[in-house]
């Protein structure tokens, strides 16, 4: 049976998207970047510092990452909470190694519940964004405005007091957003979010109360999605960090086409009860080793974002 003709009738209707929230454009047309020291690739390490709840509520679905299992899921519990007490310090040994500079993406109730951790993030001065106020704490389409705004003004403010910081930057617990999250978030002094993921390079999103600026965060090369989801070998893990590092310098230097030379985004999302393991600890270090000796620039988001805005 052939479809209604209203079934293509959308509300709205341009060039490229039928959404206004940011413009059409190819990475191809894109200015082209220069990163400091003239470094063809910036290096963004993000470290999610995630608080799972025992007691997970699952609404409006089930926690990527959380608990599986009956309640109580302590198997699971303790290896996230694991990352928080161990493999963390792994991952800053191997970060003042290699000279990396991480950024940390932290739950506002992890920072409540683990001073000695934040303390630790503090000392160093790597900037930390909030990545809202649980891992339970979802935000999703259709959800009632008022207790979304409530959670994410309460999650940012908390975290400002907590951390000393101007907390500038957000990524939504599982990267979920309703469709009023973009404008919370820049109604709360945010400047960059970093749910999408459908560039390689920043660019304008446009809200109600201002203009955000999405920061590109690979979920493809994030450690979860390589070794859990798609149930690659640690080997394959560092094989695909390599094989992306090569082709964005490449790609940088106008190798890979005749357009669209200039600075890239390298962006490892990298989890501390994954990554942070004893038997995957040196596949980390590994990639590091390899990346700092490549063209690279290691950044903060915030910097190299600073960078990518002045350039515009």
């Amino acid at each position: 049976m052939a479809l209604d003709k209203e079934y293509f009738d959308y509300p709205h209707r341009s060039h490229g998207m039928d959404h206004d929230r940011y413009d059409w454009q190819l990475l191809a047309e894109q200015k082209p970047v220069s990163w400091p020291n003239n470094k063809k690739v910036a290096l963004w390490v993000n470290v999610p510092l995630q608080f799972f709840p025992l007691d997970q509520k699952g609404v409006p679905f089930k926690v990527p990452g959380g608990m599986t299992m009956p309640y109580p899921d302590l198997r699971h519990y303790s290896l996230r909470d694991y990352g928080n007490r161990v493999g963390i310090y792994r991952f800053l040994k191997a970060f003042d190694k290699y000279g990396i500079k991480p950024t940390f993406a932290i739950n506002t109730e992890l920072a409540k519940r683990t001073p000695y951790l934040l303390d630790t993030i503090k000392e160093r001065g790597d900037e930390i964004m909030c990545h809202g106020l649980h891992m339970d704490a979802l935000h999703y389409g259709g959800q009632d405005i008022v207790e979304e705004s409530n959670l994410v003004k309460s999650s940012i403010e908390q975290l400002r007091i907590l951390t000393d910081q101007d907390i500038k930057g957000w990524i939504s617990p599982a990267r979920n957003e309703s469709e009023n999250t973009p404008e919370l978030l820049a109604q709360n002094g945010i400047e960059y979010f970093c749910d999408w993921v459908n560039d390689d390079m920043p660019y304008q999103f446009k809200t109600q109360k201002g203009n955000l600026w999405a920061m590109p965060l690979s979920n493809e090369l994030e450690d979860k999605f390589v070794l859990m989801n798609n149930l690659h070998s640690e080997d394959s893990y560092v094989e695909q960090i390599k094989d992306a590092c090569d082709f964005l310098i490449k790609e940088a230097k106008g190798l890979q086409n005749n357009r669209g030379k200039g600075g890239r985004i390298l962006a490892l999302n990298i989890h501390p009860w994954m990554l942070g393991q004893p038997h995957r600890i040196a596949k980390l270090e590994q990639i590091l080793e390899y990346v700092m000796s490549q063209n690279v620039w290691t950044a903060s988001a915030s910097d190299i974002l600073s960078s990518f805005k002045a350039q515009q």
